[in-house]
């Protein structure tokens, strides 16, 4: 017998509430991002900066999916640490390697929630003086005024604790190919 909701393949026999997000249904929208975002940059240098950890899985797959020339960094910055609350104190533990100033960058995110994170990361982009900065975040919890530079969204999510698909609760369950609802 498969195993049900509660012990789903991956999770160590850990419980999870529910698949919010499947992997087809990531896969779709990841897809349509590639389209929007090759769409609305047809020149210039666009790097893709992915905060890390959690931006991981889902900046591989819609990196592939915009087709157009294109530079890869990343960026460290944690305000959980092992804690399933942010601590509100943003750290920066990784900044880019390539140049900034002229290019168009675009930040990938997996999750915005109180949007301090990404508030703090904005201002320290600006002052590198960026042709343009815009955000694709693959979910938003909605917990907070989007910022302005969201110009590329995934998906709307519940304000639950959502693990996999880069998504983690202290470094477990990011693997996991759907997002899920942690009990």
């Amino acid at each position: 017998m498969p195993p049900g909701p509660d012990r789903l393949a991956g999770t160590g026999g850990r419980p999870i509430r529910s698949v919010v997000f499947s992997e087809a249904t990531l896969a779709r929208r990841v897809e349509e991002l590639g389209r929007e975002i090759t769409a609305a940059y047809p020149d210039g240098h666009l790097l893709v900066i992915g905060l890390l950890k959690g931006s991981f899985i889902f900046l591989a797959d819609l990196v592939r999916r915009i087709e157009r020339p294109l530079q890869i960094d990343f960026l460290v910055a944690s305000s959980y640490g092992m804690a399933r609350t942010s601590s509100g104190a943003v750290q920066l533990r990784y900044e880019p390697a390539l140049a900034l100033e002229g290019k168009h960058i675009l930040v990938v995110d997996d999750i915005i929630d109180s949007g301090r994170t990404m508030t703090e990361l904005l201002d320290w982009l600006r002052r590198r003086n960026p042709k343009s900065l815009s955000i694709c975040a693959l979910l938003d919890k909605q917990l907070a005024p989007p910022p302005k530079e969201l110009r590329f969204l995934g998906f709307t999510a519940p304000n639950a604790f959502l693990v996999g698909y880069g998504l983690d609760c202290a470094e477990d369950f990011r693997h996991l190919p759907y997002i899920a609802d942690l009990d």
